[in-house]
């Protein structure tokens, strides 16, 4: 961090940055903070190179004073922040060979062509999906400077010595040091809906919007022909409800209104440029008749552009676009045109106008001008962005929808006791409405508030598709969802607002996404989809649209039945759906919800997505990104054009890619995961819900109680009033023991399963020759790596409760240390990461950092609990949660 960094690292970034904070920290928090921050930090690391033999005291934590603390934890976060960017830079955490030349060179060493291909991405979808989940800690201030940190790296890389500005690049590195130095780490107010709204779009529209495009280009050479478009972002902010009272109608329309003004915004900065560079004279050479009939139209009759059609042909567009803006937007576009156009009714007479300059560009010979270029990217935005930027999709919880239909059902007169029904009695009933064209709800009765909402809700959806377009929502997903009633119970909702229509023909304009999340609602998917797809109505709407999306929870199944059983029954899951939809004839597509730590389903994508059973991804799949996911992977342009085409890659082999495993192989696996599921789920569910005092020590022991004071989401940590585990998001479940470095839910019940399994032999060849189980250990490697049972303990000692906290603690010790002894033992490691040398060194680099962090954490909070209430005390523990989950990046 100061004048030098440990040698675990031969990162010459991390050195140039570390040094660059420690000038910083000298310059403004002074000669005596530097040296206290710097005799921390050497002894930690000496500490961690000697295995532990450093003792603890000899770092000399309880000399700091609270205001030495505040800037301590400053700036070891900083550190973190920096390091995470240099490694980024450097590639450490991306998957290798994960783009589309390799998965296409795979592909044909597998007898796979171009046809095949080309015939997949034809009904493809590949759409990350950004959620406003709270795991991100850090303001988009920071951020933003780290942003103009990395671009400034890059200069420094060409060997550039000023920037464009003039400035010394050295200079203006430590200057943005310097400026994140003294940035305001904690927010003082807690995020609204409109909040994670505009920063979801800083980076669909500064970062989404110009590299998808680019990416195609980059495709579409290795292809050697133009694909469809088929990767498309999509977002839940200001559409997700479930369990955020704050989400209403106006924050729907307030989502979209932006998402349009910023794609149209970004369309007419392209086309500004565009207009600069055509430059193309009718007088060098003739202009096709459908180029000139679109200059004529668009009324520019300035002199100077007479003999240049193609400028006054965008100089219409222009017109166009901005009319659009002021139709859709509500207001001017910022640069407004001097020209009169008529708005555009649909992306696609957009695209059309920029399909005829680009005919006209490329001309018959098909010269040096055909190629695409900025023209070429702007037509393949409106294709993936329209009018909408992202898809927005709808979410609420059944029981919501339960108590509304309820009410809409009693007030209407239709079945005063709804709820009290069966399932069957229910599919009846509802089935019966909505072959019906009347309108259940009525403007005269009175309503309550939830019903009321609701309503509102699909009705702003309607009035969304009329205004921007359907593909602007096209998804309601439906949390918690159990049954076929809990499914027609939004074609009833849907249908109040005209987006479900009966007949002969029905149609649902919004497709009604079940999303099944704890282990036994994995079980029950299969059939619950069969019952769905045999109702006629179902099946014709299912069949009309050439698809059906179920949505998987990583999140609930993990908190619900731990990490291997989670892993688990989300495969088996995926498996069993197949053939349903095989049998009803519709394309399966599946969502899944990932976070960003183990215990959420994170780690790999690229791995995760190949990892899926054979036969289920069929060139479509949805994921969200959440938190500080969406920072660490779509942060910048270049990071985003890996990760988006690593997910795109891992999509195309999944779907085409032949199944490494032979029948024998697999029908022995499954069965060893099985068992090995069944006991660690077993043994979860003991520690977790079995264990009386569980959830005292689980709130004392870590810092989820503070963690509420974080103010980095709109959202409640639990979805009711109470402090069982069961109504606590699985968020700040997963959050919490990251923090105290116990990691549970990445890793816990796993030892003792394969404690238990005879064969040995066997998983060595299931994690050699089977991608699921493989993916399933690296995961939880990352997670035993960056835990620690001896600061665990230290947080275990919070637990005021002595016997309590000795015999939880105790199981929670053993379990890791069986999952750690397996693991090695599986995999022919002798040390965890051993064949992962580059992640290794990231986690060892951190490591140094982060105890000390926990240390003060702990202390902190002994002193918060214990009354004392000096405002530094409450402020050092968030920043410590902050500056924790910045070193361990995915803990969210």
């Amino acid at each position: 961090m100061a004048s030098s960094l440990p040698s675990i690292t031969q990162n010459p970034d991390i050195r140039f940055l570390g040094k660059a904070l420690g000038d910083v920290i000298r310059a403004y928090g002074g000669e005596r903070l530097f040296e206290r921050t710097e005799h921390i930090r050497s002894t930690s690391v000496e500490r961690h190179r000697g295995g532990g033999e450093v003792p603890v005291a000899d770092l000399g934590l309880e000399t700091l004073s609270l205001d030495e603390t505040l800037d301590f934890v400053r700036g070891f976060m900083l550190f973190s922040m920096l390091a995470n960017l240099a490694e980024d830079r450097q590639g450490v955490t991306a998957d290798t060979d994960a783009d589309m030349a390799h998965a296409l060179a795979r592909l044909k060493a597998e007898g796979i062509g171009g046809e095949q291909v080309a015939e997949l991405l034809g009904h493809a979808l590949v759409a990350p999906v950004l959620t406003a989940h709270p795991t991100e800690v850090r303001r988009k201030s920071q951020i933003d400077h780290k942003n103009r940190i990395a671009a400034l790296m890059k200069l420094r890389d060409a060997g550039a010595e000023e920037t464009p500005e003039g400035d010394r690049v050295d200079e203006a590195i430590l200057r943005q040091v310097a400026l994140l130095w003294q940035t305001r780490v904690l927010r003082r107010e807690r995020l609204f809906v409109k909040d994670e709204v505009e920063t979801a779009l800083a980076y669909l529209g500064e970062v989404f919007l110009p590299t998808i495009p680019a990416l195609y280009a980059r495709w579409d050479r290795a292809l050697g022909a133009r694909s469809p478009s088929f990767l498309k972002p999509g977002t839940w902010i200001g559409g997700d409800r479930d369990g955020n009272p704050f989400v209403v109608a106006e924050s729907m329309r307030y989502a979209l209104a932006r998402a349009c003004e910023t794609v149209l915004v970004w369309y007419m900065d392209q086309l500004h440029a565009l207009g600069a560079e055509l430059s193309i004279s009718s007088e060098l050479g003739e202009a096709p008749a459908d180029l000139v009939a679109l200059a004529d139209a668009a009324g520019d009759t300035a002199a100077s552009r007479a003999d240049e059609p193609y400028r006054r042909a965008i100089s219409g567009i222009y017109a166009r676009v901005a009319a659009t803006h002021a139709k859709l937007a509500g207001k001017p576009a910022p640069r407004a045109s001097s020209l009169k156009g008529e708005a555009y009714g649909h992306p696609r007479e957009l695209r059309r106008d920029l399909a005829t300059i680009a005919h006209a560009v490329a001309g018959a010979d098909h010269g040096p001008l055909a190629s695409g270029g900025a023209l070429g990217r702007l037509i393949r935005a409106v294709e993936t962005f329209g009018f909408h930027l992202a898809t927005l999709d709808m979410r609420q919880n059944s029981a919501v929808h339960e108590r509304v239909v309820a009410e809409l059902l009693r007030v209407g007169g239709v079945e005063a006791d709804y709820a009290a029904l069966d399932e069957a009695s229910r599919v009846a009933l509802l089935r019966r409405e909505l072959a019906s064209a009347r309108p259940l709800s009525s403007p005269f009765a009175d309503y309550s508030e939830e019903t009321a909402t609701e309503l509102a809700i699909v009705r702003e959806a309607a009035a969304s598709h009329a205004r921007y377009g359907s593909a602007c929502i096209v998804n309601y997903i439906v949390s918690m969802a159990q049954s076929v009633s809990d499914l027609l119970e939004v074609h009833l909702l849907l249908k109040e607002a005209g987006l479900y229509r009966p007949g002969d023909e029905p149609s649902a304009a919004i497709m009604a996404v079940p999303l099944f999340e704890t282990v036994g609602d994995l079980e029950a998917a299969p059939g619950i989809m069969a019952e769905w797809f045999a109702l006629p109505e179902v099946a014709a709407i299912a069949a009309g649209r050439g698809h059906q999306e179920v949505m998987i929870g990583y999140s609930d199944s993990n908190k619900d039945g731990g990490y291997l059983t989670s892993t688990w029954q989300l495969s088996r899951a995926s498996n069993a759906l197949a053939p349903v939809f095989a049998e009803a004839g519709v394309g399966m597509q599946l969502f899944h919800g990932r976070g960003g730590a183990v215990g959420r389903g994170g780690g790999s994508a690229f791995a995760a997505i190949q990892a899926q059973p054979p036969g289920t991804v069929q060139g479509r799949i949805r994921i969200t990104e959440q938190g500080e996911v969406i920072a660490a992977k779509y942060g910048t342009r270049e990071s985003a054009a890996v990760n988006l085409e690593a997910i795109a890659s891992a999509t195309l082999l999944a779907s085409l890619a032949p199944s490494e495993l032979s029948g024998k192989d697999e029908a022995r696996f499954v069965a060893a995961m099985d068992e090995l599921s069944a006991t660690a789920f077993k043994t979860y569910r003991d520690l977790v819900y079995g264990t009386e005092g569980f959830r005292t020590f689980f709130r004392q022991m870590t810092p989820i109680a503070e963690i509420s004071g974080l103010k980095i989401g709109s959202r409640p940590a639990s979805r009711k009033k109470s402090d069982a585990i069961e109504d606590l998001r699985a968020i700040p479940w997963v959050f919490s023991w990251a923090q105290a470095r116990v990691m549970l839910p990445g890793w816990y019940g796993v030892g003792q399963a394969i404690e238990g399994f005879a064969d040995k032999a066997l998983l060595r060849d299931m994690a050699q020759g089977w991608p699921l189980f493989a993916s399933t250990l690296a995961n939880m490697e990352q997670v035993l790596a960056k835990s620690d049972m001896g600061i665990a303990r230290r947080y275990a000692a919070l637990v005021e409760d002595e016997g309590l906290r000795d015999a939880v603690f105790g199981r929670i010790r053993d379990g890791w240390q069986a999952t750690h002894d397996g693991l090695l033992d599986i995999t022919g490691q002798s040390r965890l990461l051993e064949a992962n040398p580059k992640l290794d060194a990231s986690i060892r680099l951190r490591l140094p950092y982060i105890e000390p962090l926990n240390l003060l954490q702990i202390e902190l909070m002994k002193r918060h609990r214990a009354g004392e209430d000096d405002p530094r005390i409450g402020e050092g523990i968030l920043l410590s949660i902050n500056a924790i989950a910045t070193a361990l990046r995915n803990s969210g």
